[in-house]
């Protein structure tokens, strides 16, 4: 069966798209089209200039023997802040503020085409760490932590509060709350993480900083390199935060719990786009 350029380029986006971050030999559609290696650089070509023009991402060449093609995912700064835009008008909802000054975000959490579009940014803002997996706690921040693991085609990796037999031989660590200065524990099987990882760190919502301190803690034992944090939703308002080094989409600061009223704000996410275009 002979493919049309136009059914080739289609079948190339979607599998690139698919295989974010993987090097894709071009001998790979070379051999699936039955067409010459010039033929298929030409519609490599042809959609790595169309990504550029409309922003989709970045598609990248490897020459040699070893050689092939690549996507990363990438979202622009005017891209990055109509998702925040989104995310803050979605916040805004009056009811949606929790005793302790947390917000209900479980329907942004299963919100997939938002997720993605989070997904992304969180994505661009770290696209060029040598990352291996992408860490969070359970259970809140899995979907966003596989939001950002897709994007970037890594495995994910889900600390636990409690010690499960499925998990088998565990490392755990205690750690003190940043809000509530309460000991709690936390709990990763030594088959999930190799040593010597470089991870990302990504979580729905943070305070103080306690738990993800905890993490960083964690990773140590199993000789991880933290190469960024990045959290969803900050509380601004906290006198000392044990995190220092992050990036936030939105801030949530003047809580008055009695009156059910909050502000949303822009988080610091957008600063490093600003870095990166420099």
């Amino acid at each position: 069966m002979r493919f049309k350029r136009s059914e080739r380029i289609v079948y190339m986006t979607q599998y690139l798209m698919n295989h974010p971050n993987e090097l894709v030999p071009l001998t790979f559609f070379v051999q699936k089209f039955r067409q010459a290696k010039s033929s298929i650089s030409e519609d490599v070509q042809i959609i790595r200039d169309t990504f550029q023009k409309e922003g989709l991402g970045v598609v990248k060449t490897v020459a040699g023997a070893s050689g092939g093609v690549m996507y990363k995912p990438e979202m622009g700064k005017e891209e990055a802040r109509e998702v925040i835009e989104e995310v803050i008008e979605l916040l805004q909802e009056k009811d949606r503020l929790l005793p302790g000054g947390y917000l209900f975000l479980s329907d942004l959490m299963g919100n997939p085409t938002l997720l993605n579009k989070i997904g992304k940014l969180i994505a661009t803002l770290y696209a060029e760490e040598d990352l291996d997996a992408v860490v969070t706690i359970a259970t809140k921040g899995i979907s966003l932590a596989n939001a950002v693991a897709s994007a970037l085609n890594l495995p994910v990796v889900v600390i636990r509060k409690d010690n499960k037999v499925t998990e088998g031989s565990t490392v755990s660590i205690n750690y003190v709350s940043g809000s509530s200065r309460k000991i709690e524990t936390m709990v990763l099987s030594k088959r999930t993480l190799p040593e010597g990882s470089n991870v990302l760190v990504v979580d729905d919502f943070m305070r103080a900083g306690g738990s993800i301190n905890g993490v960083m803690n964690l990773m140590n034992e199993f000789k991880a390199t933290v190469k960024g944090v990045s959290v969803l939703v900050e509380s601004k308002e906290v006198k000392q935060r044990l995190i220092e080094d992050y990036t936030s989409l939105v801030r949530l600061s003047d809580v008055d719990e009695y009156n059910q009223e909050f502000t949303v704000e822009k988080g610091n996410s957008l600063d490093k786009f600003s870095q990166k275009e420099r």
